[in-house]
């Protein structure tokens, strides 16, 4: 075997065959007038094949002048026409295919001639070649096709199905339907493009019986947010799926949609329990809400205003405060709601104990109840997590405001001496202490502050506490 023939089978490509690659060899000879032999040409010829192949779609950039890769197809679109100014060929046509591996998903448009077949002969599922031209594209980076092929040898494990779970969700895939739970919304966002042009993008966390994902949604369907509310059950349809900061989301462009349903999803958080949080973790935590500060608002160094509201919340396993920035701070949460924050950051707290932070990229998801009993104890979700479970404003028996929420409903009766030792978990009127099997509501004027372990005395009227003494 030849120079020439042992430079071709190094080759890592089936475009060129060796009738092809000699003849360029033997032009590229003659191109230089003899200042190249034939193997240094076939090695010039050999770098410009390969120039342009790269390992995965996720390579792909648009600065680059040519690529080639393997690509399975996802979803196939419709032919559509648009009008050129050429005499010669004046109606164009182009079909847009998208295409994954196991690294991402690009879109590669294919025009006219080539537009047509691909709309007749191209499945979802088969595995192509494809050499062409990167571009920035609507939605990212997209791909201008010169050649394209089938290859019936190679397989590319990219899961390809007509509904998902969140489970099934992997980077890659595109042409996603999927039915979930409106777990949470976000306000519509502006941005400014590079072409001088306003861009719109909202998000919302969507769950299901498999767990939750993020839904970011680009332009024309970014207003959709504004309509949806929690507990909503919602489908998505074309979506495709990206990765952000090493979380998988699913974004929904021009060509997809959310649009409300008729369907049971029953969403249940899988959270890291409070007694195993550790700073700088960032984690799901779902619990009963303890106690709510009131909102407070402050001055950042940049001039604006900033707002942050402070919440208790326990599982089985303890309790930690959580502080909800921003727009979180609005949200109607309070003692005996039963909630999942997601992604929040655990930080450095007060008196040396752990906080969690609901910054931007945090979900605050408010939850049915009974959705956080993770025990499965009856007796102790009742004197854990159901000690909370009363609305703070209702004159029910056992509610936060009404007295003490006794872990076996049975509680002293209105004029007994009554002494009491808890932390304080709510400190505005009235305070509330727990003990770990039961609260107290306290009618008091002293000042407390959460975390504060108390001892109270005094009688009960109308089912509080009136403090006589407390230290």
């Amino acid at each position: 075997m030849g120079d020439i023939e042992d430079i071709y089978e190094d080759l890592d490509t089936d475009d060129v065959s060796i009738e092809e690659f000699r003849e360029a060899v033997e032009s590229k000879v003659e191109q230089m007038g003899g200042l190249a032999d034939e193997e240094t040409a076939a090695m010039l010829i050999a770098h410009e094949v390969d120039d342009g192949e790269v390992n995965g779609v996720a390579d792909i950039e648009p600065e680059m002048d040519e690529v080639k890769f393997l690509a399975k197809v996802t979803s196939v679109g419709d032919v559509r026409t648009f009008e050129r100014d050429d005499d010669e060929q004046p109606e164009g046509r182009v079909v847009n295919v998208e295409v994954a591996d196991e690294t991402g998903s690009v879109r590669v448009s294919l025009w006219d001639e080539q537009a047509e077949a691909a709309s007749d002969e191209l499945e979802v599922g088969q595995v192509l070649r494809i050499k062409g031209r990167p571009k920035d594209g609507y939605n990212g980076v997209e791909v201008s096709v010169d050649q394209m092929e089938v290859d019936d040898d190679e397989e590319i494990d990219v899961q390809v199905q007509d509904e998902y779970a969140v489970e099934d969700l992997s980077l890659g895939i595109s042409d996603v339907n999927l039915v979930g739970e409106v777990l949470s919304t976000e306000d519509v966002r502006t941005f400014d493009r590079d072409d001088g042009s306003e861009g719109k993008v909202s998000n919302l966390v969507l769950g299901d019986e498999t767990g939750r994902v993020r839904i970011t949604l680009w332009d024309d369907q970014a207003e959709t947010a504004l309509d949806l509310d929690p507990g909503e059950v919602v489908e998505v349809v074309d979506g495709y799926v990206r990765e952000r900061d090493g979380s998988l989301e699913l974004h929904v462009g021009d060509r997809g949609a959310v649009d409300p349903v008729d369907a049971d999803v029953a969403f249940q958080p899988e959270s890291t329990p409070i007694d195993a949080l550790e700073i700088e973790d960032v984690a799901d935590i779902a619990g009963v809400v303890r106690s709510a500060d009131p909102k407070r608002t402050f001055d950042r160094d940049d001039g604006s205003e900033g707002q942050v509201r402070n919440v208790r919340v326990q599982d089985d396993t303890g309790d930690i405060r959580v502080a909800m920035w921003g727009d979180k701070a609005d949200l109607d949460i309070g003692p005996g709601d039963e909630v999942a924050f997601v992604d929040v950051e655990v930080q450095d707290g007060w008196q040396d104990d752990i906080e969690a932070s609901a910054g931007w990229q945090a979900s605050v998801i408010q939850l049915a109840e009974g959705a956080t009993d993770q025990s499965g104890d009856s007796e102790k979700s009742s004197q854990g997590l159901g000690a909370f479970a009363g609305d703070d404003d209702t004159d029910d028996a056992g509610s936060a405001d009404d007295g003490a929420a006794k872990s076996n409903g049975q509680g002293p009766d209105d004029g007994e001496d009554v002494e009491f030792t808890g932390v304080v978990v709510q400190a505005q009127d009235p305070v509330i202490l727990d003990d770990g099997e039961e609260t107290m509501s306290v009618d008091t004027d002293a000042d407390v502050t959460l975390g504060q372990e108390v001892t109270v005395r005094g009688s009960l009227q109308d089912g509080r506490l009136q403090a006589e003494e407390l230290h």
